[in-house]
């Protein structure tokens, strides 16, 4: 498998190095395998030649055209994380040869792959225009602004649609990778994981901080507090709404826009996040920990608890018991 990996200026050094030693850890145990898959060919090319990347490092590039047509084009995050700089970056007209190199390559029939902000100059060359996608969790407000088009799903690590697959935050460069070899060899994918330590994940939603992702927005912070200062109570929209002097209609746009989820949806995640932080820090039992954040038994709690964030009260109390 020919394997382009498109390298910037200003890129995130453990999006590239996570990826690099995923394939090539993946390379080296191929041979392990009774029937071996094709060996991973991995070249770093950039429009511009050598770059520097966030923290400092030289990375020595051949040019597009001089590397073998790539079957994958891998697109790693960039380290600008505040939302203004990454959209003049990702708009700068320096950047249309390398733009121009992701439609050139999803059009030539090479798949492409992303993680982090690498999504977003997905999305900026047009090629996620009308396909689920992920990116960043503490991003995804201003993705969703920014790229209307492109069907979001921020809760998800990886999302694969035809020709591209997209990755979450920073270190799901590892999830990519390995999915990259998944598509080669499950066995191979199986063999590199257990050497790496690299446990299968599906969600990121367990990581995302909704305070964070409501401070976009004023009526989604203030209903944001609404909701914690309800935490134990029946929700009901039209009573959050009138306490912020908003109709149900206006919250659930501000909702929708910022977030691409319903207020109860938004509500349900604020409590998972504090059912998990009980579960966590406190000895209380599950369906006291339940009650308290609004929901009537410990199967309800559980089940979305699982559902949405990929885990478990069990799972919970154990992670606390190792930290």
């Amino acid at each position: 498998m020919r394997i382009s990996v498109l390298v910037v200026d200003g890129l995130f050094d453990s999006g590239l190095t996570a990826v690099l030693d995923v394939l090539h850890t993946a390379d080296e145990l191929r041979t392990e395998l009774p029937h071996p898959p094709p060996r991973f060919r991995v070249t770093c090319v950039s429009p511009r030649g050598p770059v520097r990347t966030a923290a400092g490092h030289l990375v020595e590039t051949v040019a597009p055209d001089a590397a073998p047509a790539p079957d994958v084009l891998v697109v790693p995050g960039v380290g600008r994380k505040r939302p203004t700089a990454l959209a003049q970056w990702v708009s700068a007209p320096e950047l249309d040869p390398v733009r121009a190199l992701v439609r050139q390559s999803h059009t030539g029939g090479a798949h492409l792959a992303a993680a982090c902000t690498g999504t977003f100059l997905l999305a900026e060359s047009g090629v996620l225009d009308g396909l689920p996608a992920t990116t960043s969790w503490w991003l995804a407000p201003d993705f969703r602004r920014r790229y209307p088009q492109v069907a979001l799903d921020e809760t998800r690590i990886l999302v694969r649609a035809p020709g591209v697959t997209t990755a979450g935050a920073a270190m799901a460069h590892l999830d990519l990778a390995l999915c990259l070899v998944r598509d080669s060899s499950p066995a191979l994918a199986d063999l590199t994981a257990r050497y790496l330590l690299l446990d299968t994940r599906l969600l990121q939603a367990g990581y995302a901080i909704p305070a964070h992702l409501a401070r976009t927005d004023p009526t989604v912070s203030a209903f944001e507090r609404w909701v914690l200062d309800h935490l134990d109570r029946p929700l009901r929209i039209t009573d959050a709404a009138r306490a912020l002097g908003a109709s149900e209609r206006t919250l659930q746009r501000a909702v929708d826009r910022v977030l691409g989820a319903s207020p109860l949806r938004f509500a349900q995640r604020i409590r998972l996040e504090q059912a998990a932080h009980l579960l966590r820090t406190t000895d209380l039992p599950t369906d006291a920990v339940a009650r308290r954040v609004g929901y009537e038994n410990t199967t309800t709690l559980t089940t979305l608890l699982r559902e949405r964030l990929g885990t478990t009260p069990g799972r919970l109390r154990r992670q606390a018991l190792r930290t």
